[in-house]
């Protein structure tokens, strides 16, 4: 390296000023981009009215300068932004609306899903502007509790309309089932139940999210009536859930057919919760051997074994594993590559892992009626980086009824000659 680029590094004392032009770089680049992708959406349209002319011939949709340039807030902080319009010289109203930036676009989606997750670090509505100040500079001013108070009724508004969309044309071979508690104001604890499903093609999907008196069958069966009213006429195959009753008795009235799984990870942590500590470490890898045994004979032998193990001195930890016997062990009647799927709720418990984190902070800044919506927002971003379930390809033997025993297909024994000259 040379002497006069050594001296054209900056120093330490002007790494402030070195970030600060860096990031006027990358909002300019931004800029750039952003025009660019518009000036396409532009041409694309032009391209539609370009065989229609007037008497003199000449084009009647033509571009007409800009609209006046305003201001998104990006996760780089704002970025000034010009939209073109067109000019209609047939007096029809055709008008140039970018998908890219339409009118009503105040700050990117990126810079959204971090609202949500203020509201859950304990973050109040008035003090938003310092909290993105950080992320954003003083570009966060264009974020005013007024702002954020109208975001939250959005919210609200697209959470109302998403529990009434039509479920005509889906399918859900799995449903995951489970209740979220949170702490809110005035010491209030507010049960969330939700449903997460997997497709035909094995995406997984938020499928339902309300509110409810606990996780009692009075909560959740006017829930999946809904989803039933809806459209959603043909029952999961399998649901997985955790040893709420209500649930179960729910589902019993409402999808009969739907077979039970329940999740081995709170199976797993009511046991230890009734063992000494010394004794846990163990008994977990008891119980362990249970459920990763490669076939049900293996499993039950494993069971048996934990049974004779602790029934002696700890009879309310093995009572607690004998209850549940006969959900414990679904899941070795499909495919195996989706056990690790569906022996447990952890599509839902690891969705909300960081939320649960949060709880106690949100007391004070989230009320009743606003932290269903925020969870729905969350959700929907955490389901963007959800992935296809493995093997996926065997959900279509599973919807066809294709027997499946240890995890493997039933194959169909040929008859026998005796069998084919009987006939």
């Amino acid at each position: 390296m040379d002497k006069d680029s050594l001296i054209s590094l900056p120093s330490p004392e002007a790494t402030g000023t070195f970030q600060d032009t860096l990031t006027e770089i990358l909002r300019k680049g931004a800029c750039q981009l952003i025009a660019q992708a518009v000036e396409e959406e532009l041409q694309n349209f032009l391209a539609q009215y370009k065989d229609q002319r007037d008497k003199q011939g000449r084009k009647m949709v033509v571009r007409n300068g800009y609209l006046p340039e305003r201001s998104v807030i990006t996760g780089i902080g704002e970025v000034q932004v010009k939209v073109p319009k067109v000019r209609d010289r047939s007096g029809s109203g055709i008008k140039f609306n970018s998908l890219l930036l339409p009118p009503y676009l105040k700050r990117s989606k990126s810079t959204e899903e971090l609202l949500p997750w203020l509201y859950l670090k304990g973050i109040s509505t008035g003090d938003f502007q310092e909290a993105l100040g950080s992320l954003l500079g003083e570009e966060a001013s264009g974020l005013s509790p007024a702002t954020i108070s109208r975001l939250k009724q959005k919210w609200v508004g697209e959470h109302q309309a998403w529990q009434q969309r039509s479920l005509q044309q889906k399918r859900y071979v799995y449903v995951w089932a489970d209740g979220i508690y949170f702490n809110i104001r005035a010491e209030e604890r507010q049960c969330i139940l939700v449903l997460i499903g997997v497709t035909e093609n094995g995406e997984k999907e938020l499928l339902a999210l309300a509110a409810g008196y606990r996780e009692s069958a009075l909560s959740w069966k006017p829930l999946l009536l809904s989803l039933k009213q809806r459209g959603l006429a043909i029952a999961p195959e399998l649901a997985i859930g955790d040893g709420s009753l209500g649930f179960w008795n729910a589902l019993a009235q409402v999808y009969p057919e739907t077979r039970k799984q329940r999740c081995w990870v709170h199976k797993t942590a009511n046991i230890l919760d009734k063992l000494p500590k010394k004794q846990q470490m163990e008994a977990k890898e008891g119980i362990w051997q249970i459920y990763r045994a490669g076939t049900k004979a293996d499993a039950l032998q494993a069971y048996e074994r934990f049974i004779q193990t602790y029934e002696a001195k700890y009879p309310e930890a093995t009572k607690c594993l004998e209850k549940d016997r006969d959900s414990l062990f679904t899941f070795f009647d499909f495919p195996a590559p989706h056990w690790q799927h569906i022996r447990s709720t952890n599509p839902i418990e690891s969705t909300f892992a960081t939320v649960r984190l949060r709880t106690d902070k949100t007391r004070g800044c989230v009320s009743k009626a606003t932290i269903l919506a925020l969870v729905f927002k969350l959700m929907q971003s955490a389901q963007k980086r959800w992935l296809r379930i493995r093997g996926f390809k065997y959900l279509a033997d599973v919807i066809e009824g294709v027997p499946f025993k240890d995890g493997l297909k039933v194959q169909k024994t040929p008859p026998s000659s005796q069998q084919q000259d009987a006939a």
